[in-house]
């Protein structure tokens, strides 16, 4: 079966997680992935464990950014690896690289190298702060961008609660969302090049600036108002009640925003009244009294078990989730017939289970590669060296 990406080439010299997460969707969509990878290191993520899989090959911080793709060593600041790369690039649709500002340029592995001997080369750079600008040399990893962008500052317990103060989201947010805005952005420069200029570009992505970006309303609503949003810890910012309330024996999260759901919410919970109470009727009523809406229906929530109030609640319609673990989660009915949970043959560990993407397509996975496993495959095949001219090159440590 084709697949969308059929016949599109991309050359990841990503590491760690956003670049590689964005190579990971291009290859879930039928890109060629070639990874370039260290020789005998790899990509960091390999060792951001534990857990690892079984014999301690790739931990699951690797195995999540890396399924479709094809793997090959090499050692780019090595003449004769730099050339490979070159050789690469000219049999690329997408290069995509996250090293500092001008370290592939030492190479002659900048844009403005690889250009000149491929000219619709789509060269996507993720770097921290981009390509520009006074930060434009430093560092940077996840949680930085979170403090700085101010997703942290929005994020967390309310202040004048036990716990209060700006929190970090759990996952490694900016990275996925960074992942994100780069995939869209090297989908949205080769239809430029294959409809309109045919040639390729340079694609300067910053993950402060994807943070940023990601703040939304958020940052909308300060900028028209001046007014930063304050905290509203396991609470929504729109609609009142949306937010995480304890019951008798687990949390649940409840959403009833409408004037049918909080009257269905009101019902279910056995207080009819409340629909109608002028404090709570209309949904600029319950936002301007949010503090005593919450506290009358915290009251009521803990006094019986979770699964009693969801089953009471989806029965009224309205919409409601357990706050699961991990295990609960991939235990999820729905969870399981979408299929998010996908065993791949690994050609070390045997079968493992790995997350799906959610764009459903019927295309097989294929298991992320070992340490440089295409190495030969790729040089021989793609770049038409010989045996022997891998094994040279193998011995003087370009691969």
């Amino acid at each position: 079966m084709s697949r969308p990406l059929d016949g599109v080439r991309i050359l990841d010299l990503s590491r760690i997680l956003a670049a590689p997460f964005a190579t990971q969707l291009l290859g879930d969509l039928g890109a060629d992935v070639i990874k370039v990878e260290r020789p005998g290191v790899g990509d960091d993520a390999r060792q951001y464990g534990p857990p690892f899989l079984e014999g301690g090959a790739e931990s699951g911080f690797y195995l999540s950014a890396n399924r479709n793709k094809r793997s090959i060593t090499i050692d780019h600041s090595v003449p004769e690896g730099a050339e490979l790369i070159r050789e690469l690039a000219a049999k690329s649709d997408v290069l995509v690289e996250n090293f500092r500002r001008g370290v592939l340029a030492k190479y002659g592995l900048g844009y403005a190298d690889l250009e000149k001997i491929n000219p619709r080369l789509v060269y996507c750079s993720v770097t921290g702060f981009g390509q520009d600008g006074p930060y434009a040399d430093r560092a940077g990893y996840d949680g930085v961008f979170q403090a700085m962008s101010g997703m942290m500052s929005v994020s967390g317990i309310p202040d004048g609660e036990p716990g209060a103060g700006p929190m970090k989201v759990g996952v490694s947010m900016v990275d996925i969302l960074a992942g994100l805005y780069a995939s869209s952005a090297i989908l949205a420069a080769l239809r430029e090049r294959d409809l309109v200029t045919g040639r390729g570009q340079f694609i300067d992505l910053a993950l402060l600036d994807c943070g940023l970006a990601a703040l939304s309303h958020y940052a909308q609503n300060y900028l028209i108002s001046g007014v930063p949003a304050p905290r509203r810890g396991n609470g929504g910012f729109g609609g009142i009640p949306s937010q995480a309330f304890r019951c008798a024996d687990a949390d649940i999260f409840v959403v009833a925003s409408t004037p049918k759901q909080w009257s269905g919410l009101t019902a279910a919970l056995g207080r009819p009244e409340l629909a109608d109470d002028p404090r709570f009727a209309t949904v600029s009523a319950r936002i301007a009294n949010r503090d005593l809406v919450l506290r009358t229906l915290g009251e009521i929530f803990v006094q019986r078990p979770a699964a009693e109030w969801i089953a009471k609640l989806e029965a009224a319609d309205v919409p409601v989730s357990p706050v699961n673990s991990m295990d609960a989660v991939f235990e999820n009915p729905q969870i399981r017939h979408r299929g998010m949970r996908v065993p791949v043959e690994h050609p070390s560990a045997g079968t493992i289970n790995v997350l799906a993407n959610p764009i459903r397509r019927d295309a097989g996975i294929s298991p992320p590669p070992r340490l440089g496993e295409h190495t030969d495959e790729i040089l021989i095949k793609l770049l038409g060296r010989t045996p022997d001219q891998v094994a040279a090159l193998r011995d003087r440590g370009a691969i």
